[in-house]
């Protein structure tokens, strides 16, 4: 497979990643607290740090959807983009071992790991340099 195909799925992923970001920002905003209860959040009643994380999420989903726009352009988004997932992945896996075990909070810790691991090899993969920045 050539380095140009790699590019062209590292973009999409991007989209991906955006996308999804995007709808879990709109559900973090919108949902009602109460609602957290199935996702294991129960008695969380805070609404701040629900609001919070929503408008983290759209504001990376930005961030995913320029990276993905010109990915030979994007080099360093890119990187940030990867540190970014595996810091979240380090976090929320530690938060659910050691303070709080809701299953959505590990399925959120395994999806950030995949998607940064994901995005780090097709990084890789592409070649890119600064030098064609």
């Amino acid at each position: 497979m050539t380095h140009s195909n790699y590019k062209k799925y590292l973009s999409y992923f991007l989209f991906l990643i955006g996308i999804h970001s995007f709808v879990v920002g709109l559900g973090l905003l919108f949902m009602p607290p109460s609602f957290l209860d199935f996702f294991g959040l129960v008695d969380y009643k805070e609404s701040f740090f629900q609001a919070q994380g929503g408008v983290f999420h759209i504001a990376m989903s930005v961030a995913y959807t320029m990276a993905g726009l010109n990915i030979s352009k994007s080099i360093r988004l890119i990187q940030f983009i990867i540190a970014v997932k595996f810091l979240a992945f380090v976090f929320l896996i530690l938060y659910y071992l050691f303070v709080f075990q809701a299953w959505l909070i590990l399925l959120s810790g395994i999806g950030d790991g995949l998607m940064g691991l994901i995005v780090f090899i097709l990084y890789q993969r592409s070649e890119l340099t600064l030098e064609e920045y």
